[in-house]
Order: structure tokens, then sequence, then C-alpha cells
């Protein structure tokens, strides 16, 4: 049997990362994007062969996400390569000069910061969920998720990533009722506080009032993507914003440390905004 694929954007690190590990331990075929090189000494041609070395199957594909037309010959390649796309991660991020934009107030920055907080951060998922989604309603069945936070429920970093999340959100929302009856699903992913490798850099035990020991691995977040695809009851959830760590403890799925994580829900006053569409 022909092992599904997925494509897993902004992969190089953190969250996307992790992501594409732990699909390509569950037996997917990962292409991950990033901008850069992709050869051995390159960051995202470090990640693939990570994924090789643990036994699956990977493929790094250097893409800038704020190129349409490079976008568009990722997925042809894709199509060349493979022949199919069963899922789509859509995680790829760019922060603006400054720390990210997230020290200062929104009228302390530059009206620049929106290009890469809302033309990366939002923009870049809408473009590849138009490719992805043309692939799989031909095919009859497919997954679109987008990592998207906490920051569309409260105010979390800056005022353009809370827009660009909670975009995410009602982007998914959207897309969902148009795929409606085509074996298509979609869906948006609140991760908590996530042990990336430049927070667990940082020798804190705990990080703006959440524990480090009870945050989520990158990997965690790629085994409940997992799950998620391959849950039989997926379409149902169609549409909606999912905390990962409530996905994780309903799937039984812990970090590699065995620890299973909190939901950040209470801390933020509730859940998605969205549900599933049906």
């Amino acid at each position: 049997m022909t092992p599904p694929v997925a494509l897993v954007t902004g992969a190089s690190r953190g969250v996307g990362r992790g992501v594409a590990r732990a699909l390509g331990e569950a037996g997917w075929t990962v292409c991950l994007t990033a901008r850069g090189g992709v050869g051995p000494d390159d960051r995202l041609g470090r990640v693939a062969a990570e994924i090789t070395a643990a036994g699956g199957t990977a493929q790094a594909i250097s893409c800038d996400h704020t190129d349409d037309d490079a976008v568009a010959e990722l997925f042809e390649r894709i199509d060349g390569d493979h022949g199919r796309l069963d899922l789509l991660v859509n995680n790829v991020w760019a922060a603006p000069r400054g720390f990210g934009g997230f020290s200062e107030k929104f009228f302390e920055r530059p009206i620049s910061d929106w290009d890469t907080l809302i033309g990366v951060g939002l923009r870049a998922h809408y473009v590849a969920s138009v490719h992805a989604a043309r692939r799989m309603v031909d095919a009859g069945s497919g997954l679109i998720a987008s990592i998207s936070s906490f920051g569309s429920r409260g105010h979390l970093h800056s005022v353009l990533y809370g827009m660009s999340k909670t975009g995410l959100d009602k982007m998914t929302s959207d897309m969902a009722h148009e795929l409606t009856g085509t074996g298509v699903s979609a869906v948006s992913l609140w991760p908590g506080l996530v042990r990336t490798e430049l927070l667990m850099s940082l020798g804190v035990n705990d990080f703006a009032g959440f524990s480090l020991e009870r945050a989520e691995d990158p990997t965690f977040v790629g085994r409940v993507v997992d799950a998620l695809a391959r849950d039989p009851d997926l379409s149902a959830r169609s549409g909606a914003t999912l905390v990962t760590a409530e996905l994780g403890r309903e799937y039984g799925l812990a970090n590699d440390d065995g620890v299973v994580p909190d939901s950040h829900r209470a801390a933020f006053g509730g859940g998605g905004l969205f549900g599933p569409v049906g």
C-alpha cells in the first residue's frame, strides 16, 4: 500500500520540525519546506535526514512561501514525485524585524510588520490551502490543518499576531463550509506552550507563567495531527478550532517523556471561536 503523503510548511525548526518528524515516524511520506538550502549542512536538509535516519521517508524542498509562483511549482513537484497529497500542515511563519515585533506596542512598530505577520502568517496559509484543496477535492479525501494559537482568544504577543491567528481560524471554518461533501476536512489547531529548541535553550522552568514540564513537545503536536488525519470521524470535526493538548488526551497521546501536556483553555478564557460546520 502506498504511504500517505504530507506537506509540512515551515518545517526547518520548532513546531514544523516536530510535526514532520512525528509524521515520518508514523509512516507518512513527508515533504517539508522552508527557505534556504536543502543540503546536509542546511537546517531543512538536516530535518529530512533525521526523518530518514529514523526509518521514515522525507523530501526537503526549498520554497519561499511569499512567492506564489514558487508555491505553485512546489505542488506541481509533489504531483510529479508522489502523485498524491493527503495532508497539508500550514505552519510557515516569519517574524518582523525586532524580536518578532512583540516587545513594543503596535503604534510603536513599523507598518511593515504587516508584511510578515499577515503576509506570511496568514496569506501564505491561504495560498497553500488553495493548491492543496484542488488536489484533495479531485481525490475525494484529505486534511488541511493550520497551526493557529490561543492568541485568537486573548491578547498574545502583538496585535498583528492575534489578527493573523484569528484569521486562520475563520479561514478554516469557512473553507470547511465550502469543502462540505467533498471528503476533504479543514481544522485549526491551538498548541499551548511548545518546548521548541529555542525555548529550551533559555534554561528556564516556566515561560509566561506556564510550566515547561507540562508544555507540549513539537513531536506531540505531530502525533496529534497524525491521529486526527487517521480518525474515521474526522469530517465531524471539520471547520473546528481544536486544542492540541485536549485532542492528545482524547487520543491517548503524550510527550516523548510520557508527560501528558496541559491545556491552556482556562488561562485564555475558553476554547476556539469556531466549532464544526456540520
